[in-house]
């Protein structure tokens, strides 16, 4: 209950840390912009829609911001943070348009987009002058980028079920793939044309499917694909992820 009452970092620091003035402002900025460039460079390191300098402007409004609720909270007695919350209304709604399907009905975006918010929410509690609470949650947040990436991927590959981008030689070669595929091992819970490929000649589909055989489970999701990918009414195949 202490650090919630007051701040633990802001504690160890002394008064000049807190409320709207030119050092604390300063010291805010100065960190959101140190947080934002790690953060951006991972995501741009991984070829992610949003890079450093958007993950920076994002931090630095949401920070800016929150910095301007608190001295209205302090000066005017306002209860409400009114900036802060359109902010985050407003990257939210950014966000959420960043997310789309590519042609091969992969969901592409929606980690950068909860990413983006996140961070938007880190630079307004920033901006308020709860730095404990800041370095935690950007500790955290980090560690579900990175760490918990590789234990999410590890997951999938274990998993029974998997979803594939599919390229047939013909559109009349489905009923081929689906009877080879069954005596492989693998049953088709759902297969969806893709309209993207209408006009291309080639039998496009996402299936989804579930690995039946006890034995192909020891098998990592690439395997089974890479022998999937050597039918002879197998185009092209690919994981969607």
């Amino acid at each position: 209950m202490d650090i919630i009452a007051e701040d633990f970092f802001a504690s160890l620091m002394g008064e000049w840390s807190k409320g709207v003035t030119l050092g604390s402002t300063a010291l805010k900025i100065g960190i959101i912009i140190v947080l934002t460039t790690i953060l951006g460079c991972e995501r741009a390191r991984n070829r992610h829609a949003a890079g450093l300098r958007t993950f920076m402007v994002v931090g630095l409004a949401s920070t800016s911001v929150a910095i301007a609720d608190l001295y209205l909270i302090l000066a005017f007695k306002v209860t409400f943070p009114f900036l802060s919350a359109a902010t985050l209304i407003a990257i939210a709604i950014i966000g959420a348009n960043t997310i789309l399907f590519s042609s091969k009905n992969q969901l592409k975006g929606l980690t950068t987009s909860v990413g983006l918010w996140s961070t938007a929410i880190i630079g307004v509690v920033l901006g308020l002058g709860l730095y404990t609470v800041t370095l935690i949650a950007y500790c955290v947040l980090m560690l579900c980028l990175t760490v918990f990436t590789r234990l999410e991927k590890f997951n999938k590959q274990h998993s029974s079920h998997f979803e594939v981008h599919l390229e047939l030689k013909g559109r009349n070669l489905l009923q081929e793939f689906t009877a080879t595929i069954r005596e492989f091992g693998l049953k088709i819970d759902d297969i969806e044309i893709n309209p993207a490929y209408a006009n291309s000649g080639l039998g496009v589909y996402t299936v989804a499917l579930t690995v039946a055989d006890k034995e192909l489970r020891k098998k990592k999701h690439k395997e089974l694909v890479h022998a999937l990918s050597a039918l002879d009414c197998v185009s092209y195949i690919e994981e969607i992820t």
